[in-house]
């Protein structure tokens, strides 16, 4: 398997995921300031220039969500997500995946990339605020039930908590406040120290050294935050 990706993007999940597997696999790194993602040689593998996009025997599968329920499904030992029997327990793993993907995803971005949202310096602030409103409202279940089970899903790890981990680490990464939020601070602290969590990390390293070292590693900044 072959992965395209890019530090502190939500790739560090699939990342997370391959490493949960232990199957070999390789990365390919895209280099956004650069535009790599719209150059042809990606966009043949992603038309949406995006990432994660993963190479398999069966082709290539995107969006997070589609490649975490793809390797589920063909490493089933691995235990990234349970395998209920019955439709609708599927569907309650599913949706959870796709609170993650689509009711919180889209928020971290409008909050974490504000001032790239609009073409006007000054909506930024405005869709930051609203992202925040957004998020203290998606959060506010999930922080009552991490405060009383351990993990998304109950007493077992799955891949359900390295997405919710990077979801917290980027939104508390530029100002998002953790303080309201103690059971969501505990399990993100108890999700990073996960091997496949520190062999993740160990990769995005080694992608922003290559970045910095060619000039186009991107940190994007705190609001109100100064030099």
């Amino acid at each position: 398997m072959r992965l395209w990706f890019a530090p502190q993007t939500c790739a560090r999940v699939t990342l997370t995921a391959l490493e949960e597997i232990g199957q070999p696999f390789e990365t390919r790194l895209i280099a956004f300031m650069a535009g790599e993602h719209r150059q042809p040689e990606f966009l043949s593998v992603n038309p949406s220039g995006k990432v994660p996009a993963l190479e398999t025997n069966d082709g290539v599968i995107v969006q997070n969500g589609a490649i975490l329920s793809y390797l589920a499904d063909i490493y089933p030992e691995a235990g990234l997500l349970p395998r209920p029997g019955d439709a609708a327990g599927r569907a309650r793993i599913l949706a959870d995946l796709f609170r993650c993907s689509s009711d919180l995803h889209p928020l971290v971005t409008r909050f974490v990339m504000s001032a790239m949202i609009s073409s006007d310096a000054e909506d930024a602030p405005r869709i930051r605020a609203k992202a925040a409103e957004g998020l203290a409202l998606q959060l506010a279940p999930l922080e009552r039930r991490l405060d009383g089970q351990p993990w998304m899903l109950g007493e077992e790890w799955s891949i359900l908590d390295a997405y919710l981990a990077w979801i917290w680490f980027r939104i508390t990464g530029v100002g998002f406040g953790h303080g309201d939020y103690p059971a969501l601070q505990r399990h993100y602290a108890m999700a990073c120290e996960r091997p496949s969590a520190l062999a993740a990390l160990k990769h995005e390293e080694q992608a922003q050294d290559e970045l910095k070292a060619r000039g186009l590693f991107f940190q994007p900044p705190v609001p109100g935050k100064t030099e």
